[in-house]
């Protein structure tokens, strides 16, 4: 952020490290050092570039960034074991014979996995959380009526003025 806007972000650098740390999370037994700080470092530049695209892209209201640390930079971190993954462990773990190894040691197969893993997580959070928010929907509605939205929910919600110096009446 300091590179595209002349000044860092705090906000961001908090995400952006905690989503070098969701990606290493898979992959950290089966990772040298070196691999591991790479991982971390692409995965805080993705957080960054994901917060936009979730904002501005696909119009998600997600002010805390949780999206793009959690579900973009753990979707890499999946994947990134399927690349670096340096063959030295995982002999015989959930009984397969072998080592675990990554695209850029030998093994493309596990990079597959890694891909169709991702994929199935995606499908099953993306379509039971949509049910969910459907059916909360129906029981208490999830958005509030458009003059509420410009008022502020302050004094709607909780009957409390949260800025008073922002005058609501004056801008109609």
């Amino acid at each position: 952020m300091w590179f595209f806007y002349g000044k860092p972000d705090l906000s961001l650098s908090a995400n952006g490290l905690l989503g070098g740390l969701v990606a290493i999370s898979a992959p950290c037994a089966f990772v040298s050092p070196f691999c591991a700080v790479i991982i971390g470092l692409c995965a805080g530049t993705l957080c960054c570039a994901s917060v936009f695209c979730v904002e501005r892209i696909c119009k998600i209201d997600d002010p805390a960034g949780a999206i793009s640390v959690h579900g973009a930079c753990g979707a890499w971190g999946l994947i990134s074991l399927g690349l670096f993954a340096n063959g030295m462990y995982g002999n015989g773990l959930n009984s397969v014979p072998g080592t675990v190894k990554g695209l850029f040691y030998g093994g493309a197969s596990q990079l597959a996995a890694q891909c169709c893993g991702v994929l199935v997580c995606f499908l099953f959070v993306f379509s039971v959380m949509f049910l969910f928010f459907k059916a909360l929907d129906l029981i208490t509605p999830l958005r509030v009526q458009e003059e509420v939205e410009f008022e502020g929910l302050d004094q709607n919600e909780v009957s409390v003025v949260a800025y008073p110096d922002f005058n609501t009446k004056s801008r109609r």
